[in-house]
């Protein structure tokens, strides 16, 4: 069975004494849950910082975006050397990151190539805008991304995919768990056309998209879904905890 993982994005919160004393918060209730992945995205400026407060624990770590280049003249940027150090994971190609800056599948395909360069674990973020939903175009939107940011690319083990459909980020929509496991059946699918069908049955892919204690379950025992992606109640302690002490429940009644 693949380990089920449940990330937390923090987006653009908290101030580095916020971030430390969140991860304090959350960090005896997490490492007592078995069986399951817990990783945190803090911003940038406190990935240090959170690193130190996680040693020794069962919490992993992850960045929140990459630039494609090692070094140069790229104010504001940062390198995959400046993170290869500080974390394990590296989210890449989030919607935000697609919507807001632009980011094609061709930036998104660079920042791959340039996080598996230095040895970092990509959460490949993929997943269509509303109107797209609407259409009838989740699996042609979600397919392509998925192949435009892996072409050229052999096999990345320890590949992680997220699928946020955009309409459901932080509006309190989210997908139900039937239409987020066809969709990540599908992206299952991609993988295995891409790497064969070993692959694609080993890779983890999580969905993302208004995950909360009130409806994780309802997404994590789908057969296709690893886990989830969470934004913003991975900011409210007691909420992430709830989410993660699902997953193992969730994890012991599928193994027991």
């Amino acid at each position: 069975m693949r380990t089920i993982m449940i990330a937390g994005n923090w987006k653009m919160n908290t101030i580095l004494d916020e971030a430390v004393a969140l991860v304090n918060e959350m960090r005896q209730g997490l490492d007592r849950i078995d069986n399951v992945d817990k990783m945190i995205c803090p911003p940038f400026i406190s990935l240090a910082a959170v690193r130190e407060s996680i040693k020794r624990s069962s919490i992993k770590l992850g960045a929140q975006n990459i630039y494609f280049e090692e070094k140069g003249a790229y104010t504001g940027e940062v390198s995959p050397l400046m993170l290869a150090d500080l974390c394990e994971f590296v989210i890449i190609g989030h919607s935000e990151r697609r919507q807001y800056f632009n980011e094609t599948g061709e930036i998104v395909n660079k920042k791959i190539r340039a996080a598996l360069k230095v040895g970092l674990k990509p959460i490949l973020c993929v997943g269509e805008k509303l109107g797209e939903n609407e259409a009838g175009r989740t699996e042609e939107i979600v397919s392509g991304q998925v192949k435009a940011s892996l072409a050229g690319i052999d096999y990345p083990s320890g590949l992680i995919v997220a699928y946020e459909p955009i309409w459901a980020i932080g509006t309190g929509r989210a997908a139900t768990g039937k239409q987020a496991n066809e969709t990540i059946g599908l992206i299952r699918r991609n993988i295995a056309e891409l790497y064969g069908e070993r692959a694609g049955q080993d890779v983890r892919i999580l969905y993302g998209g208004s995950v909360a204690p009130a409806n994780a379950t309802e997404f994590i025992s789908q057969p296709e879904i690893d886990g989830a992606l969470v934004g913003g109640a991975s900011l409210k302690a007691d909420q992430f905890l709830g989410i993660a002490k699902q997953a193992a429940e969730i994890k012991n009644r599928l193994s027991g």
